[in-house]
């Protein structure tokens, strides 16, 4: 079997998404998320340009070899673009074969090790009872835990809460340039365990609670909001300090037993070995999309698990349904499955991707189908074409750019 094509979809449903598209000699297809948010043009280039060529004629089976070969044949090693693109080919490379062998992906990884896998949703309000009734939503849909983000009193936005304009209308994601919002770090500090102490207060202290601080805060900042969570037994405080500085976790580590999630924005397992073999972090956060493929995302997890730490990939919105996919077949295989983030997708999304894994419950499975599961509609994709978009950016109230 040889692959005879490589096609890169770009479509925005809603919000954009990259797609890898391989096809071999004895027609076989497979899918691959190459989805970088913000950047997403700067992937497609990389992988039209620079990968694509490299494919044809490659045996689809060679899927270690074809990881190595464009890894360390590339020289510049590493970075979200490359390694979002060397992860649309793994995990293309994949369905195939799985499809090859009749048999759904997490089949080819080892077969099943639990019955389904345990999701958390997102609940987020500009205000208190905003949120309090996010969370009730959440619940009403069938999630068992969630993550909990709020509005900050003073501020006009918060990433991780739904912004709004002056008439309360809800702001597009779609941004032609970053969305600028205020910050300021010790109303944040303030603020959120009175946040965790209001949801406590009213959904009681079982319900799993997550929080995200998306890497503002510097680490005896991020020791401080963790101790000061304690009493709330948080489920994680995720991205608490920017963990490229692996050491800072020591500090934060010292601190508090409020366990820490790191490492949606790694992409390759050299950003992880202080935080993993000195235990600072009790689950990895990387996604397939962004760390290369299935098969370097596997590895992590194997060496995580010698440490006790768990899984939990990341799963926002712009990670694709073609993405997800590929992260449920791994939850469900291996061992050391945390939990996984499910943002969920527009039901536009979900025509152009057409996927086997459902949500029921609380919990995902990703389907009996040969390969991920998951069929790419080109001609409706075609119709919604890409629509550039922006990650906000921070400022602090003297006007300089937030610098964690």
């Amino acid at each position: 079997m040889k692959i005879v094509d490589a096609t890169t979809v770009v479509t925005s449903p809603g919000r954009n998404f990259v797609t890898l598209k391989l096809t071999t000699d004895e027609g076989l297809t497979g899918l691959g998320d190459a989805t970088l948010n913000g950047r997403e043009l700067a992937v497609t280039g990389y992988l039209t340009e620079h990968v694509a060529p490299l494919l044809v004629g490659l045996d689809p089976h060679r899927i270690e070899d074809t990881w190595q070969y464009l890894y360390r044949g590339a020289y510049w090693r590493r970075g979200p673009v490359t390694m979002a693109a060397t992860a649309a080919v793994d995990t293309a490379l994949w369905d195939i074969k799985a499809k090859a062998a009749g048999l759904p992906l997490y089949q080819l990884l080892g077969g099943a090790s639990r019955e389904r896998v345990r999701a958390y949703g997102h609940a987020d309000g500009r205000d208190l009872p905003e949120l309090l009734d996010s969370v009730r939503a959440r619940l009403a849909e069938g999630y068992r835990a969630v993550r909990i983000q709020s509005g900050i009193p003073g501020l006009k936005a918060v990433y991780g809460v739904h912004a709004a304009d002056a008439t309360g209308a809800a702001v597009p994601h779609q941004q032609a340039r970053p969305l600028v919002e205020d910050w300021d770090t010790d109303a944040y500090l303030r603020h959120t365990p009175a946040v965790f102490e209001a949801v406590r207060a009213e959904f009681g202290p079982e319900l799993p609670l997550l929080h995200d601080a998306h890497h503002r805060l510097s680490p005896i900042q991020a020791a401080r909001l963790a101790k000061d969570l304690e009493p709330y037994r948080p489920f994680w405080l995720e991205d608490c300090t920017p963990a490229e500085n692996q050491e800072a976790l020591r500090l934060v580590r010292r601190h508090s037993t409020t366990p820490l999630a790191v490492g949606e924005v790694f992409n390759t397992v050299y950003d992880y070995q202080t935080l993993i073999t000195e235990q600072l972090i009790d689950y990895v956060r990387s996604a397939v999309t962004h760390f290369g493929g299935v098969t370097p995302l596997r590895k992590l997890l194997d060496f995580a698990a010698q440490y006790q730490i768990r899984s939990a990939v990341h799963g926002p919105e712009d990670i694709s349904p073609v993405g997800m996919a590929a992260a449920l077949h791994l939850d469900l295989a291996v061992h050391n499955f945390g939990i996984q983030e499910y943002a969920g997708h527009t039901p536009l999304t979900d025509e152009v991707f057409r996927h086997a894994y459902t949500f029921t419950d609380g919990h995902l499975h990703p389907g009996e189908s040969p390969g991920l599961g998951v069929e790419l509609d080109e001609e409706l994709a075609a119709a919604h074409p890409y629509k550039a978009a922006y990650l906000p950016v921070n400022r602090l109230q003297d006007g300089s750019v937030h610098d964690w």
